[in-house]
């Protein structure tokens, strides 16, 4: 097992927000992880028009937070998010259920990434673990005392909450959601309004725990559509189940019609070796599994 990489911009990251703070002491639990830091950029970044020379830097920062992202993600070949809360222990069914995904999807070949967090996030990371893939963790600067979870190989902060949804979406061949709060509401509609308005063509959205989505889906699918908000395409987008078996022959049977990009080549004049073959086996796994819709498996790289 090799050690895991860490690519930070913060060396010595704050403590966690006081707003965080105070939510938790009001309910008598310590903060939440992966809530942020009192770093003072967060609190100053949305508070209207800042010195002109402030700005240029805060634009800097954030075309830096772009590259570092883009430097580090390249060649991790392609991947699937899992998202999930990060309160779920080892004994809890969605646990179980996040690290089978993880293992099954690590086995097709895929890189699992995830918030690099505990509960969910911890269970497909240790999943891929299991299967001897690539696993990896994207989040915001952490507070000083949080750390992320022992099963990555790779661990990515950045500082811009938007920049790390860019990087989950550009690198990601599918997203797959197990029950969560705001964080994974938030991935989980930025993902269906980016299909809608097709921004990313025919990308798999899954959601595992038919018990804990049903309110959900029954609003979306029920309310929404009967008032004409959203379309009953819209609804079709989202692939809810409880079968680990299903969810993994659907994110199979639906990559392939969007040019899957199995590793991009090295360059030598940006000091990038050539790597190893991505995992290419995930073609003959995908053809020659059978899908619940109907849709060709991915083709292999030409």
């Amino acid at each position: 097992m090799t050690a895991m990489k860490e690519v930070r911009p913060e060396p010595d990251p704050g403590s966690a927000h006081p707003v965080e703070v105070a939510a938790a002491a009001e309910s008598g639990e310590p903060p939440r992880w992966g809530k942020g830091t009192e770093a003072p950029e967060e609190g100053q970044f949305l508070q209207g028009p800042q010195p002109r020379a402030s700005e240029l830097a805060r634009l800097w920062r954030i075309g830096m937070d772009f590259l570092r992202g883009f430097r580090t993600l390249h060649f991790v070949g392609p991947c699937v998010t899992i998202f999930g809360s990060a309160r779920f222990k080892e004994d809890h069914r969605y646990y179980a259920m996040a690290r089978e995904m993880g293992r099954r999807l690590g086995l097709a070949g895929f890189t699992i990434m995830t918030g690099g967090g505990p509960g969910i996030m911890e269970a497909a990371n240790r999943g891929a673990r299991d299967a001897h893939a690539r696993s990896i963790g994207c989040n915001i600067i952490l507070p000083q005392e949080q750390k992320p979870n022992p099963y990555l190989d790779l661990w990515v902060e950045f500082r811009y909450f938007f920049v790390r949804k860019v990087m989950l979406v550009k690198y990601s061949y599918a997203f797959v959601a197990l029950p969560g709060g705001f964080g994974t509401m938030d991935e989980i509609f930025e993902c269906a309004t980016l299909i809608q308005t097709g921004k990313i063509q025919g990308f798999p959205l899954v959601l595992l725990g038919t018990d804990y989505w049903r309110p959900l889906l029954d609003f979306l699918c029920h309310t929404m559509v009967g008032e004409k908000t959203i379309l009953p395409a819209d609804c079709d987008r989202i692939f809810a189940t409880d079968s680990i078996d299903d969810a993994v022959a659907y994110i199979l049977g639906t990559v392939g019609q969007f040019g899957l990009v199995w590793q991009p080549k090295g360059r030598w004049y940006l000091g990038e070796l050539q790597p190893g073959k991505a995992a290419a086996d995930v073609a003959d796994t995908a053809a020659a599994t059978p899908t619940t819709t109907g849709r060709p498996g991915v083709e292999p790289p030409g």
